[in-house]
């Protein structure tokens, strides 16, 4: 596989860009003047502990939260005008309520809402989509699944199928590994890694990176809403290691699993 270009070089878009970014939540500081920029094709993972703010981040970043302070562009666009919303793929944490009667092809098809047209029915190139995305992470055969029926792993690649149905140009995952056995975190990695091979930008957050590790081009490091390290993760090793002032530097961070379940999130915010 041929190195990937440089998603930073000039004349090149950032995929993301967060610039100052300050968020509150019931009064508190959550967020404190955090500047971020994901380029074309780059995986980066936000690492830390409970409470440093990484799910803020990213549910600040797509819109999802509201900040006291800093902007956000999306491709460019300041986040008030984005409306392309079918270049994002999200995938929230999951919470333990299932969709209660929805199919496994059901799920995935709300990930391409965006794309169709209002009130017109799914077209021959959505369900092919579907199939696609469902071969994809290897749950082809249990389209007419009821999800409640799936193990948490196999849920999991549900909602990954979900986010990337629609050919996004940037995914963004928050927790996917969380409750998930080994089998299901490569499975996960493997597709990951092919969408990135192909141009997809990343950002996912993290509690352990495991099988996700080949996958990572950069980690930023949060503690009490501001950015403490960043770098590859060998680097990122290397702080922690040296500084023991910082050690909650580490990317292999202890964070209590959830049960598994669907998310409840939309794809589209």
């Amino acid at each position: 596989m041929p190195p990937r270009p440089d998603p930073t070089g000039p004349g090149v878009t950032p995929v993301l860009q967060v610039e100052d970014l300050s968020v509150l939540l019931g009064g508190l500081p959550v967020l404190r003047g955090i500047s971020l920029t994901v380029g074309v094709g780059e995986a980066v993972a936000l690492l830390g502990g409970n409470g440093s703010g990484k799910s803020t981040l990213v549910r600040s970043a797509l819109g999802l939260l509201p900040a006291e302070r800093g902007t956000v562009t999306l491709f460019g666009q300041p986040l008030a005008s984005f409306h392309s919303w079918s270049r994002v793929g999200y995938v929230p944490q999951r919470s333990t309520a299932p969709a209660s009667g929805a199919t496994v092809a059901e799920v995935v098809s709300s990930g391409r809402l965006a794309l169709r047209r209002i009130f017109f029915p799914r077209t021959a190139k959505d369900r092919a989509a579907v199939r696609d995305a469902l071969d994809l992470v290897g749950l082809g055969s249990r389209a007419k699944s009821d999800v409640r029926e799936l193990s948490g792993g196999q849920q999991q690649r549900v909602l990954i199928a979900r986010a990337l149905v629609g050919d996004p140009d940037l995914l963004v995952l928050d927790e996917p590994t969380a409750g998930v056995d080994l089998e299901h975190q490569r499975v996960l990695a493997d597709v990951v890694t092919r969408r990135v091979d192909a141009g997809l930008a990343v950002i996912v957050v993290l509690h352990e990176v495991g099988p996700l590790t080949p996958l990572i081009d950069r980690a930023v490091v949060l503690r009490d809403g501001r950015v403490v390290a960043q770098g590859s993760l060998a680097e990122i090793d290397h702080s922690r290691h040296t500084h023991v002032s910082h050690p909650s530097t580490g990317h292999e961070l202890s964070e209590p699993e959830r049960p598994p379940g669907l998310l409840d999130g939309a794809v589209e915010p």
